[in-house]
């Protein structure tokens, strides 16, 4: 069978120009230049930060992460490790009935990462907890954001996160962190 050669060019094109018109309208936002607690401490630029944001997300994320579990685990009398359910771990600790996981910042919109949001909070319930996020930034993907909620986490981010913790724990986390900015310089 051969192909009707002006069909099929047509067809690409019309396809290709659709792309060009989208490609053509997709406006980016500024760069971010915005930094955080986290970020001053290590004196990390938001330049700095662009060359890698994946590196940077990841590694700020495992240090805010452990950052939570040892506050927690020094000023909750009631605290408890990440909670393992089969092969999945939810959360990244326990305080009495909380549920707690801790994030940097949610950016990521792929479908398996909102249905893992999604089917989180309903199992962490069904466990007797109830599930609450911790987010230090605010720039987060709103898809994101929404299937959390729609899973029945309790979502906070920035100063709420903050504010949060020094509720439950009396320590004030932002302030101890920022009493550390610079003090722990990356040099490369």
């Amino acid at each position: 069978m051969s192909a009707d050669l002006n069909k099929l060019n047509w067809a690409l094109d019309t396809i290709l120009q659709s792309y060009r018109g989208a490609f053509s309208e997709k406006v980016y936002s500024d760069e971010n230049d915005e930094h955080d607690v986290l970020m001053d401490v290590f004196g990390i630029t938001p330049l700095l930060k662009r060359e890698n944001r994946q590196y940077w997300g990841r590694e700020l994320g495992m240090c805010w992460q452990r950052l939570v579990v040892d506050v927690c685990r020094h000023a909750r009398n009631d605290f408890g490790h990440a909670l393992r359910i089969g092969a999945d771990e939810p959360c990244d600790l326990t305080v009495g009935g909380l549920a707690i996981d801790t994030k940097y910042r949610i950016g990521s919109g792929d479908s398996g990462t909102l249905k893992k949001f999604k089917a989180y909070g309903p199992l962490l319930r069904s466990k007797g907890y109830e599930p609450v996020l911790l987010i230090v930034r605010e720039d987060n993907l709103n898809a994101a954001i929404t299937a959390c909620s729609a899973g029945g986490w309790t979502v906070t981010t920035g100063q709420y996160t903050f504010d949060y913790l020094r509720e439950l724990t009396g320590v004030d986390v932002n302030e101890l962190l920022r009493r550390r900015a610079g003090a722990f310089p990356v040099v490369r």
